[in-house]
């Protein structure tokens, strides 16, 4: 019995124990997730591969922070409005979102610091089987010109797809190195063999190629390129056999009129940095509208709280004057009509405070959604009330600067009108592309290459002639390279490229649709700096109409209640009826919703006036760069229970 009974003592401590256990797990479950960064992370690995390593990106966060479960008390979330904003900015998932745009805004700036045009443009090339020109019996027939149609001779093939944009295409400014080796062994039938001296020509063949890439900022490209041959063949005419060709050329190109200047070439880059910008504003005013939805929410859940206790209050009057007309009309003294108009005022108070006690609840479930990455669906938050501590309090008067100095204030702050001028500058930079795609196209190059051969001497004898390789090019590949460096078979190569449209009319319209969306975003621009001094008006306006409807429903509650109190004075004194007293209680109801009404209203009108401003954060005292990283600093103290 004792064993029993002790151990039945110790259940509930038990299941306290697991259940604090259960509440860490899930803080520090929450709080880890909170914590991470939702930056990608780049790789750390040496430079030579760093480049070709993927960053890692983070997951996506999709738990609330701590604060949330903090300020739950026995199945109540007391909230006042710093603790609503703090839980907003580290939880509400459309900010959440719109963290994500500076982060998007920056790797796109990274893609365009890289040049080139646009992506996934395929290129395919093949040097299967390639010697160089007058090495072997391919590479001489190559240099004379003839293709010998009894077997197959490897050519070097291209397919380009053809890009289009508007404006010229900018040069890629990341070097690239392009390498290739190829070994290949082919057995080609001669119907010709004066050549080859051979019916069946065998070869083998090695090629490498290595070529390094560079474009400029002001239009120009520069390319250096090395190639190496090495070929065995068993033509009997071969005075070098196995034999090397190396060669090496460096060739430049730049553009002269379209595709020339730096401001031309970079002007994605500068159109990225300015979307840079342009995203950090977005953010902001992301941040400005949901603290203002989440100010908004609060407001109107206090004071739906506020109008249940009115209509809870009305209630009260109306149960009492129906039990007081129920006990007139069981002693006689009042007629059973009577009755009836007390019990239908019953019935309506107990409507209205349904109606106002639904009315709250669908408050809180907005309000959860902006408090919850999750919304009212999560746990935490399902069956838990919401009570706000702070109430709305008028001042005294609204302290509003003058129009003017107010309207100053909106077009220096707002982040919205901000982000708008950036399209604008946006816009002129990508008027440069198309205003210089008009120009015709102009690109000297030049090329300079050197070539080597080398390779084992033969004697060949042809008509009882014999021959063989001439000194110079007996060796191996040292030779060859040899004869690169000392330029002894040097190659210039010049020349220029022209092409110019007769009508161009794709970039003249390229050009004026630019120029016209250029002018219809400056005129977009006014007519939202005009709305800006609309809405002003209009938020003042309310403001000032919120203030006297407020001042004249708190006058007129006040003359309500005092004819209630007459009204039923002067029922219990027999000179009025249940009709009146019930008409009495009506009008004070109405008058504390009006009452409340108004004050919600002057509270809107005040918060509205702060957006258009563009005074949200600051009035609020909130720190973009912890909206920014989704931990608030300051700390919540929950209340007592």
């Amino acid at each position: 019995m004792t064993r029993g009974a002790g151990a039945s003592a110790c259940q509930p401590l038990i299941r306290r124990a697991v259940a604090l256990v259960l509440s860490y797990t899930c803080w520090l479950s929450c709080a880890s997730a909170q914590s991470i960064s939702i930056d990608p992370e780049r790789p750390s690995a040496p430079i030579f591969w760093r480049p070709y390593l993927a960053a890692d990106v983070p997951p996506a966060r999709l738990s609330n922070s701590p604060r949330l479960q903090d300020l739950i008390r026995a199945g109540t979330l007391y909230l006042t409005v710093q603790d609503t904003i703090a839980l907003v900015l580290e939880n509400n998932i459309d900010i959440e979102v719109s963290r994500y745009n500076p982060i998007l805004a920056d790797w796109n700036l990274e893609r365009a610091q890289a040049g080139g045009a646009l992506p996934g443009v395929p290129n395919g090339a093949s040097t299967v089987g390639s010697v160089a020109s007058g090495q072997g019996v391919v590479g001489s027939e190559a240099a004379a010109g003839v293709v010998s149609t009894g077997g197959t001779t490897p050519t070097n093939k291209t397919s380009n797809a053809t890009v289009s944009q508007v404006g010229p295409v900018a040069q890629t400014f990341d070097p690239s190195i392009t390498g290739s080796a190829i070994f290949s062994h082919t057995t080609t039938p001669q119907y010709n063999n004066t050549l080859s001296l051979t019916n069946v020509l065998i070869s083998n063949t090695r090629s490498y190629n290595a070529t390094l890439q560079d474009g400029f900022s002001y239009g120009g490209s520069g390319t250096i390129s090395y190639t190496e041959h090495y070929l065995n063949e068993n033509a009997a005419t071969d005075v070098l056999n196995p034999s090397v060709a190396p060669s090496v050329s460096v060739s430049f190109g730049q553009n002269l009129l379209r595709g020339f200047g730096k401001a031309v070439n970079t002007r994605t880059i500068e159109a990225r940095k300015i979307g840079l910008r342009q995203s950090e504003l977005n953010f902001k005013a992301q941040v400005i509208n949901s603290v203002v939805d989440a100010l908004n929410q609060y407001y109107g859940l206090a004071a739906d709280y506020e109008d249940v206790k009115a209509k809870q209050n009305a209630l009260e009057l109306a149960q009492t004057l129906y039990s007081d007309n129920q006990k007139q009309v069981q002693i006689g003294s009042l007629a059973p009509l009577d009755l009836t108009t007390a019990e239908s005022q019953l019935g309506a108070s107990q409507r209205d405070l349904v109606v106002s006690q639904t009315t709250l609840e669908q408050q809180e479930v907005k309000l959860k959604n902006l408090l919850s990455r999750t919304g009212s669906a999560d746990p935490v938050l399902r069956h838990v009330r919401i009570v706000p501590l702070d109430r709305i309090v008028m001042p005294e008067k609204d302290d509003l600067p003058p129009l003017p100095t107010m309207l100053q204030e909106a077009v220096a702050n707002r982040a919205d009108l901000a982000a708008e001028k950036l399209n604008e500058q946006v816009a002129q930079v990508n008027a440069l592309g198309t205003k210089n795609g008009l120009l015709p196209v102009l690109e000297p190059f030049v090329q300079i290459s050197a070539a080597g051969l080398a390779g084992n001497p033969k004697t060949v004898v042809i008509n009882g002639v014999p021959f063989t390789a001439n000194s110079y090019f007996v060796g191996g590949m040292n030779n060859a390279l040899g004869q690169v460096i000392r330029n002894n078979f040097p190659s210039d190569l010049g020349g220029a490229t022209f092409q110019a449209p007769i009508l161009n009319r794709q970039a003249q319209g390229d050009y004026g649709i630019d120029q016209l969306t250029l002018r219809q975003t400056q005129l977009g621009i006014q007519k939202d700096i005009n709305q800006v001094q609309v809405d002003l008006l209009n938020a003042v306006v309310a403001l000032q109409q919120a203030r006297a409807r407020y001042e004249a429903s708190v006058r007129n509650r006040i003359l309500q209640k005092q004819l209630l109190d007459s009204e039923q004075k002067k029922f219990a004194l027999g000179a009025s009826t249940p009709y009146n007293v019930t008409q009495t209680q009506r009008d004070l109801a109405a008058a504390q919703s009006s009452e409340i009404g108004a004050l919600v209203t002057w509270r809107d009108a005040r918060t509205s006036i702060d957006q258009i401003l563009g005074t949200t954060l600051e009035t609020n005292h909130i720190s973009l760069a912890e909206a920014q990283t989704g931990k608030v600093s300051r700390t919540s103290a929950p209340p007592q229970n």
